[in-house]
């Protein structure tokens, strides 16, 4: 039986179709045996997790923060202030505020609480907020099953939002003008922009962002200043404040930080600072000592390739959320070598629209949180 032209051109489109599926396939299978030959992880976007729609007619803000506690509770720092005005460029029309207008025009959107808590099937199990008024940047969950979150200082809370305890600053609202005080100021003087804990030590580290970057340390429990440093490992005293520095992939590295600093600490006593509009980590010892440094997607510019940071449960890996080339970048601890990435530009399941901040469960699971219209928080399974 001759088939006409019609029925020909079908076929071959349907031929075509069947061998770029196969070819998926395969290329899928080759990533995954190239995977576990190179012990790279892999990952897969998991649209079930979190559950939704959330309750009372709340949506996701800005996730500035992500942290997991002692039982792989998902804790999520939703900033609240991106429900009225986007906090970027200022543009009203990317709110969601219906619900709340007198009168309503739309169903959703009420404000959300700033601070949620998911179990492992993406149940809601508690929120509440902050007892400040001030946007935070940063949430931790020690050992004792407290919360801590980063604004204009770091304010310790039991797992209910009960407040106990308050790290000191200055009297001056976040972010004063450089020179206002001196770099070696042992109080908080800009804005949390990262933290992690050593608890074996009961430190506290966290970076200030007065003079674009400042490393200090904190005693966990009295919450006095122990250390602090900048780039390089330099003293407090000798942080300088250049206004018209700029990243530049050509040129020499920056002498202090740039801006956007985030950080985390290793099992086996290395601190890892990352510097997002640099396109660079250092790393220190916990005593501030410079050790060396790395970067990561070099030629971005703008916003920076290396935010928040997250360590795999084997401490091999780190995984560094880029705001800019919306992935998460795999980069090889031993080896300062970028080893793969995940995610893509956009807004649809398992890709990113200005990723922020990352954290990982027990299990070695990736959880992924954005700002600006991404208003998101999404869980990549590792793959085993």
């Amino acid at each position: 039986m001759r088939m006409s032209r019609k029925q020909w051109a079908k076929a071959s489109v349907t031929a075509f179709a069947l061998i770029g599926i196969a070819a998926g396939i395969v290329l899928s299978m080759d990533r995954a045996a190239q995977s576990a030959e190179t012990g790279v992880p892999a990952f897969t976007y998991d649209g079930s997790w979190p559950k939704l729609p959330l309750p009372n007619k709340w949506t996701f803000e800005g996730i500035t923060g992500l942290a997991v506690d002692k039982v792989d509770v998902i804790w999520v720092l939703n900033r609240p202030g991106d429900y009225d005005n986007d906090p970027i460029f200022r543009r009203p029309e990317v709110t969601e505020n219906y619900a709340s207008l007198n009168p309503p025009t739309a169903l959703c959107c009420l404000k959300p609480e700033g601070i949620l808590a998911f179990d492992q099937q993406g149940n809601l199990l508690k929120h509440w907020n902050q007892s400040d008024k001030i946007d935070g940047h940063l949430i931790l969950a020690d050992k004792g099953g407290n919360i801590w979150i980063g604004s204009d200082t770091m304010r310790k809370y039991n797992k209910d939002g009960k407040l106990l305890a308050t790290l000191e600053r200055v009297a001056d609202p976040q972010n004063p003008k450089p020179g206002s005080y001196p770099a070696e100021t042992q109080q908080i003087v800009g804005r949390i922009e990262g933290g992690e804990f050593d608890e074996d030590a009961r430190e506290l580290f966290v970076t200030d962002s007065y003079l674009r970057g400042r490393v200090l340390v904190y005693d966990m429990d009295t919450l006095k200043f122990k250390r602090g440093w900048g780039a390089y490992g330099k003293p407090l005293s000798e942080i300088k404040f250049e206004p018209t520095v700029k990243y530049d992939p050509k040129g020499p590295p920056a002498k202090d930080f740039i801006g956007h600093l985030t950080i985390t600490v290793s099992r086996d006593g290395f601190v890892y600072a990352a510097d997002r509009q640099a396109d660079r980590i250092q790393v220190y010892t916990k005593a501030g000592k410079f050790v060396r440094e790395y970067t990561v997607a070099p030629e971005t510019l703008d916003r920076g390739s290396t935010g928040g940071m997250a360590l795999s449960p084997d401490q091999k890996f780190i995984y560094v959320s880029d705001i800019m080339n919306n992935v998460v970048w795999i980069v090889d601890r031993m080896t300062d070598k970028t080893v793969g990435h995940f995610g893509f530009a956009g807004h649809s399941g398992g890709g990113f629209h200005w990723i922020h901040m990352v954290a990982t469960d027990a299990k070695g699971n990736v959880y992924t949180g954005e700002v600006d219209t991404g208003k998101r928080v999404q869980r990549f399974l590792v793959k085993r």
